[in-house]
């Protein structure tokens, strides 16, 4: 396994040919092909799902990595962003 970089599915074993994965073993039969597994997973339930991200910085948090927010926002020109920041550097 250490030498396989990059695969939509790995079935091990003599006992375990691709329909094993296909219809029963649980991963979905449509998987990354021409390359593309170097960058891409097979079709799964993840892919119906909504995702949300829950982001919360404290005060000691943000005074510690608020500066390289502020520095990256600015690098970008988005200066609202790096205003955002900024402001609550002050308090």
């Amino acid at each position: 396994l250490d030498s396989i970089k990059h695969a939509g599915a790995i079935f091990l074993g003599e006992n375990t040919p691709e329909p094993i994965g296909d219809y029963v073993a649980g991963p979905n039969h449509t998987l990354p092909t021409g390359g593309t597994a170097k960058f891409y997973s097979p079709l799964s339930v993840e892919h119906f799902l909504k995702k949300s991200s829950i982001i919360s910085m404290s005060k000691q948090g943000m005074k510690e990595i608020g500066g390289a927010c502020a520095m990256i926002a600015n690098t970008e020109g988005l200066t609202a962003h790096e205003e955002s920041v900024r402001i609550r550097l002050r308090d």
